[in-house]
């Protein structure tokens, strides 16, 4: 699996999944805004290269860049957390 700087190797796939997703996203955002990534950059006061980490979905991008970007096309994000599963011998859960 391809991972940026600083990214631990104990990291999940649906986690890097969700992070290119989310370039993705941004990218499909700013291209259907018309925009090119210098345009991007200024509105984020980032430099154009974290616009092209971003897009590309490099683990090591902070998040609050990522939102950011996603926000400035309007787009929000929803935390999921885990559902909890029973035990698997079928006893109630600890409390």
């Amino acid at each position: 699996m391809a991972q940026g700087k600083r990214i631990s190797s104990d990291i999940g796939d649906d986690a890097i999944h969700a992070i290119k997703a989310f370039g993705a996203a941004a990218k499909m955002a700013r291209t259907t805004a018309g925009e090119g990534q210098s345009a991007a950059a200024t509105r984020l006061g980032v430099h154009v290269q974290t616009i092209a980490r971003i897009e590309s979905g490099e683990p090591g991008v902070a998040i609050g860049h990522v939102l950011g970007m996603l926000a400035l096309y309007g787009i929000s994000a929803t935390l999921q957390q885990p559902q909890k599963r029973p035990p698997a011998d079928g006893s109630e859960p600890a409390s």
